[in-house]
């Protein structure tokens, strides 16, 4: 069940489940909230877990004169938090939903994040973006949207039976007939790569942990720039996933849930394990630099 918050570009719907320190989960594109389905309910177990649609996404409002840019985005999740009393949180957001976690880094208030295959510095939008931002208005069906959305899926995950056919028309389904369709594009044009260009000192001073999830077989956003991401941050820890493509929620949650949960519970909140049994530790460490 969605709630509803409206914030000064339109209508937000999102999940709010747990009680506990904030952990917010930030979609990209072409996806929604469904993305983290494998995540809210163990994250809620000890986390308030804040899930957007990002305006124009999902079962968000798709206006048609709002900025859906993603600096306009990182402004409307923080009135959601701010409306809900959120002063500190962790962020995990995947693709563009890792720009506008750390553009929510950049501006304070997160004491951790967590990236999945995320774009970063100025290396987005990537060419597959510009060459749909450049399709003709009258070729904007349903039909090429639906296409679209499913290479997405064929190139962006290592295990496509994992994406059903009822997971990809769960997908689709914000973006169906011709009101869809004109929200698809919308939305697709508002990526600028705004926002994160250029701030390379400003990610050097962000004194927070950052975990970076990537899959090694990702052809949008590849390895190299989750290692220039870990030259960079000071505190960041990389785990590459083979077999792994983009959509990297899609191909390994029973990996990867696990993973981020004991990375907020030991970085984020600095909670030694509950084991009676110590437990085999498998020790990620950043890279030498």
């Amino acid at each position: 069940m969605r709630q509803r918050f409206s914030s000064s570009g339109g209508e937000l719907a999102y999940v709010d489940e747990g009680d506990g320190p904030a952990v917010v989960l930030l979609h990209g594109f072409p996806t929604s909230s469904l993305l983290w389905r494998a995540f809210v309910p163990p994250l809620a177990s000890r986390y308030r877990v804040i899930a957007p649609d990002m305006l124009g996404y999902g079962e968000s409002e798709k206006p048609e004169d709002a900025d859906l840019a993603m600096t306009a985005q990182a402004g409307y999740v923080r009135e959601l938090l701010g409306s809900l009393g959120v002063q500190r949180f962790a962020a995990i957001g995947h693709d563009l939903g890792g720009a506008v976690a750390q553009l929510l880094a950049l501006e304070a208030g997160a004491d951790a994040l967590v990236l999945l295959d995320s774009v970063a510095f100025d290396v987005w939008p990537i060419e597959g973006v510009r060459m749909i931002q450049a399709t003709e208005s009258e070729q904007e069906s349903a039909e090429l949207v639906e296409q679209l959305v499913k290479l997405s899926f064929d190139l962006g995950v290592g295990h496509p039976e994992r994406i059903t056919e009822d997971v990809l028309r769960a997908y689709l389904a914000p973006f169906a007939g011709d009101d869809g369709a004109r929200a698809f594009f919308r939305a697709v044009r508002a990526v600028d790569g705004r926002g994160l260009a250029g701030r390379d000192d400003d990610l050097v001073a962000l004194d927070i942990p950052v975990f970076l999830v990537w899959g090694e077989d990702d052809p949008f956003l590849p390895v190299e720039v989750a290692e220039r991401l870990n030259d960079l941050l000071p505190r960041s820890t990389l785990a590459l996933l083979p077999g792994c493509s983009h959509f990297v929620t899609e191909d390994a949650p029973a990996t990867i849930v696990p993973l981020v949960y004991e990375y907020l519970r030991a970085r984020y909140l600095g909670e030694p394990h509950g084991h009676e049994t110590p437990p085999t530790l498998i020790q990620l460490q950043p890279r030498p630099r």
